[in-house]
């Protein structure tokens, strides 16, 4: 049975709350309003987006994907791809300072960035990486920020479900340089590190990514979003999943990420 409109907003009520200040961490649903499938979830993150839009958080621009990669699903326990939206008062450039207490939890992941230059349609579904890669301007080397908000993720409470409906961990990005001849590259070989202080802690490939190659998982978001109706505008930013496991950091931490062929970004936790 659907949500009712006021189990949807009262959900996103809910979820607000690992973002709205005080943060306070996100645990299990009341049953009346608790997701049992994604397209529960995708319902509430809609509500949840204009809710934050109405606290200040500004405008969703772009869509991070989560769970792209075999080492991420593992991580989670999820065994698919999820969305979440990314606002843009939380992007950052080249080198990002980011605000360690504004955050419950915050980790960072490795990423391979995408920003459109036209918008792909859902008209033109089922897309293909030639379908989808027509759209695509510039490549861009990013981390993901992400937070933690829930009671204990790792023990499932709450589930995934949750977790989509909350923007899938999504807090900020940092992009670096963007990268327009990337026609030039082997997408699927280039290989992404993450460095905390200088030390390597994860390392990763552009096929680690679903079907061997980053823009498959531009190609699984066109045609997830075009089931629901809605195209991928001009200009949309797409995270296209961590080529390594999430790693959590603190205070003072200098976290770099470096994609070979496509440069670097950084990031400091102050």
């Amino acid at each position: 049975m659907a949500l009712s409109d006021n189990s949807i907003k009262r959900a996103a009520e809910f979820v607000a709350k690992g973002r709205l200040l005080p943060p306070s961490p996100i645990g299990y649903p009341d049953v009346e309003w608790e997701p049992v499938d994604a397209e529960d979830s995708m319902m509430i993150q809609d509500a949840l987006h204009i809710l934050l839009t109405a606290n200040g958080y500004g405008t969703v621009v772009g869509t991070k994907i989560g769970c792209t990669t075999k080492v991420m699903q593992d991580y989670l326990g999820v065994p698919h791809p999820c969305v979440g939206g990314i606002f843009d008062t939380t992007i950052q450039y080249r080198i990002g300072k980011v605000g360690f207490k504004s955050f419950l939890h915050a980790g960072v992941e490795c990423e391979i960035a995408v920003k459109l230059k036209s918008s792909i349609s859902a008209s033109g579904a089922p897309h293909t990486i030639d379908s989808v890669s027509e759209a695509v301007g510039a490549f861009f080397p990013a981390i993901e920020i992400v937070d933690d908000r829930y009671v204990d993720f790792s023990a499932r409470e709450p589930d995934w479900r949750i977790w989509l409906a909350d923007d899938f961990f999504g807090a900020g990005i940092v992009l670096g340089e963007p990268v327009f001849n990337w026609y030039a590259l082997d997408l699927s070989r280039v290989q992404g590190s993450l460095m905390i202080n200088g030390v390597e802690v994860g390392m990763g490939h552009g096929r680690d990514i679903i079907n061997g190659h980053p823009l498959e998982a531009l190609v699984w978001l066109a045609n997830f979003e075009a089931k629901r109706g809605r195209d991928l505008p001009k200009d949309w930013i797409i995270m296209l999943g961590s080529i390594v496991q999430t790693k959590w950091v603190t205070m003072g931490d200098i976290v770099t990420v470096e994609i070979k062929g496509l440069g670097e970004a950084s990031a400091h936790f102050v």
